[in-house]
C-alpha cells in the first residue's frame, strides 16, 4: 500500500530535484519530450513506450531513492547459495532496497542520478516493484516535465539532495520555480 501510494510521488520529486542540480539531464528529457510528442499536445499513455530517457529517470529515482529502506519479507522456498552465504529454506529475507541501489562493489558512481544506466542495458538497480508504479509514474513526470520549465528558486544556486533522518525522503519539500511552455489551452481541463 505504501509503495502505490508514496512511491510514484517520492520517485518524481527526487528525479526531478536532482535534474534541476543536472541541467544537461532535464534538457535531455525535455527534447525526448519535445520530439516523440511535440508541443500541440499533453502527454498521453500512448507516448510511454517511446519515452525512454524518461522512463530510465524515473527508475533510477526509484531505486536510488527508494521510499522505504527494505523491500518486503520474503520467504526462502529451498536452500540457496548466495555468494558463499547459505540462505536456508523457510529463511525470511530481507533485503536493503538502498543497499542493492548504492552498492560501490555493483555500481560505479551508485550515489550519483544517472539515468543512463538503464539506457545501456546496465541491468537492474534492484528494484521489482518498478513495474507497478511505472505507468503512472512515468505520466506525472512526464507531464510535469512537458508542461514546465523547471529551476531552483531565484537565490538558490542548487536542490538540497539530503535525506531526511527518519525516512527515505528529501530531507526538505521540494521548492521549484515552474514557467510554462506550452500553448495556454493545453493547461485547461476540458
Amino acid at each position: 500500500m505504501m509503495a502505490t501510494l508514496d512511491n510514484p510521488s517520492n520517485a518524481v520529486e527526487w528525479a526531478l530535484a536532482e535534474m534541476i542540480n543536472q541541467p544537461e539531464l532535464l534538457e535531455k528529457a525535455i527534447d525526448e519530450l519535445d520530439m516523440v510528442v511535440g508541443r500541440d499536445r499533453m502527454v498521453e499513455e500512448s507516448d510511454i513506450p517511446k519515452l525512454n530517457y524518461i522512463k530510465a529517470c524515473v527508475r533510477e529515482a526509484f531505486c536510488l531513492h527508494p521510499v522505504a529502506p527494505f523491500n518486503i519479507p520474503h520467504v526462502s522456498m529451498k536452500d540457496t547459495m548466495i555468494g558463499s552465504y547459505l540462505i536456508p529454506k523457510g529463511s525470511h529475507v530481507l533485503l536493503s532496497r538502498q543497499g542493492l541501489g548504492r552498492n560501490p562493489k555493483v555500481w560505479k558512481e551508485p550515489n550519483k542520478f544517472k539515468p543512463e544506466r538503464y539506457l545501456k542495458n546496465d541491468g537492474r538497480r534492484g528494484c521489482p516493484g518498478v513495474m507497478l508504479g511505472t505507468t503512472m509514474t512515468v505520466m506525472l513526470f512526464a507531464r510535469l516535465l512537458h508542461g514546465f520549465h523547471w529551476s531552483a528558486p531565484p537565490n538558490v544556486s542548487s536542490i538540497n539532495l539530503a535525506e531526511s533522518n527518519d525516512n527515505l525522503l528529501l530531507g526538505k519539500p521540494l521548492v521549484a520555480m515552474a514557467k510554462p511552455r506550452l500553448a495556454i489551452e493545453l493547461y485547461q481541463l476540458s
